[in-house]
């Protein structure tokens, strides 16, 4: 009886944080984490280092935290310390997540002074779905030896563009003027200095459309580049599609494998790939960019199947909407380089926010309006640039949703295992109804996917190195 009463039990706070706030005297309740919290009320913190030595940042997650004003305040260049120090500093305390709290290490604190105009606040307790409600008055009797300063963004102020779709030349406009400080030539496209499309990948766009396309179409198209057809074959022979003999050619990979329609989309993405290398630069504990591409891939070629066969979209194009999703990602290190590696260092720590904050508060646009104005550029299918522009809006409903809205639904189940970046997000039901699939249903293509990791891995792998 009494197991089966702890297994049952409600978590709450590690020892060590009930040890210490009893020690400084300070009353708390304890609150379970779910959406509907302020979070003005949200304490935010973050452990920052540079040469000098470490530094505990506090928040409210109602704002961004700009490292810009930071390094105007202090004079010094800081960053998230590296995910390793940070783990074996929380495991010394048995802590999953950095706790709010000054006094549990010796770090000096710095604290967004908005923080204290709220009556309570909510701390992370350091088991992550328990907050601490604390009254501000306590609080800041902790904060004592900290020091105070304005240097947060309110997110009120920051406005990305997630259904606006006609101002995105405008303000991909105004964020090149911003980022070039002069005139911008009249066409979008000179201004921003996007490589060809490669032939391969215009022979596939042109086969992709052709009805009349046959196996011997694309196996030419694909022989003809030697390292995609490498992949290709590799691809087939992956354990993961556990393919009965030896693939020994392009032709045998689409025949007795992948199909045309598979191979075709894969062969694209792989093309587009080649376009934009993958920047060196990346924010620490992010998932890799093909990874999360390849996760998100097969996860939506399982929703595409679960769907109502009268409801299924394409399936090819529903699968090369998942693998570029977070094509504008490679487009915003390609454009904005300087830029970049300051978005990377404001991603990790501003873990709390959505990538579309942080984006729209340094550059003004997103990676999903450049992204999706590259597919047109680049005339690929008008699904595929609505997929990319609207992945973010669980609402959307306009022509072609199903393809966004699969995309944001795979996304999120993704993000609450674990993969992707950023906050984890409900998943309304509206959302699922609208693609005919029910919440245990979709949960279960997840799980199915991620029972064959280690494989995808395998085949993100191949990307990776083309």
């Amino acid at each position: 009886m009494s197991e089966v009463a702890h297994a049952t039990a409600p978590p709450t706070a590690p020892s060590v944080i009930r040890d210490l706030l009893a020690k400084l005297a300070i009353s708390y309740t304890q609150v379970t984490e779910h959406p509907g919290l302020n979070p003005a009320r949200k304490v935010q913190a973050v452990l920052l280092d540079d040469a000098v030595g470490a530094l505990m940042v506090l928040f409210p997650q109602s704002q961004l935290l700009d490292l810009n004003r930071l390094t105007e305040l202090t004079g010094r260049n800081l960053t998230a310390v590296s995910p390793e120090r940070l783990e074996r500093m929380l495991g010394k305390h048995s802590l999953s997540l950095l706790p709010g709290l000054p006094p549990l290490t010796s770090s000096p604190c710095l604290y967004e002074e908005s923080l204290l105009r709220e009556p309570t606040l909510l701390v992370h307790s350091g088991e992550a779905t328990v907050l601490l409600e604390i009254t501000s008055d306590d609080f800041k009797r902790m904060l004592s030896k900290a020091s105070a300063a304005n240097f947060g963004e309110p997110l009120s102020s920051i406005r990305p563009n997630f259904d606006r779709p006609a101002d995105d030349r405008d303000e991909i406009t105004q964020a090149m003027q911003a980022f070039t400080a002069r005139r911008i030539q009249q066409r979008l496209e000179a201004t921003i200095e996007i490589p060809p499309l490669a032939d391969t990948a215009q022979k596939i766009i042109k086969l992709r459309v052709d009805p009349n396309a046959t196996i011997d179409d694309i196996t030419g198209v694909v022989e003809t580049d030697p390292a995609l057809a490498a992949q290709v074959v590799s691809w087939a022979a992956s354990p993961y599609y556990a393919s009965p003999g030896k693939i020994r050619s392009v032709e045998d990979a689409i025949v007795r494998v992948l199909g045309f329609d598979l191979v075709i989309n894969l062969a694209l993405g792989l093309a587009l790939g080649k376009t934009l290398s993958l920047p060196k630069d990346h924010p620490q504990q992010a998932t890799p960019y093909w990874h999360q591409s390849i996760y998100t891939a097969a996860v939506i070629e399982g929703l595409t199947r679960a769907m109502p066969r009268a409801q299924r979209p394409e399936a090819g194009l529903t699968y090369l909407a998942g693998l570029l999703h977070n094509f504008g990602y490679l487009l915003l290190a390609h454009v904005f380089p300087p830029h970049f590696s300051l978005i990377c260092r404001h991603l990790e720590v501003n873990p709390h926010l959505c990538h579309s904050y942080v984006e729209q508060h340094l550059l003004g646009i997103s990676r999903e309006q450049i992204g999706a104005w590259l597919m047109r550029y680049w005339d690929m299918p008008q699904e595929l640039s609505t997929a990319l522009r609207f992945q973010h809006d669980p609402t959307y409903d306009g022509q072609y949703a199903e393809y966004p809205n699969l995309v944001c639904l795979a996304v999120r189940l993704l993000r609450g295992r674990g993969i992707g970046s950023g906050p984890e997000a409900e998943i309304p039901d509206e959302l699922l109804e609208r693609l005919g699939l029910d919440r245990s249903k979709a949960e279960d293509v997840v799980s199915k996917v991620l029972d064959a990791e280690v494989l995808l891995r395998e085949l993100a792998s191949q990307f990776s190195q083309g």
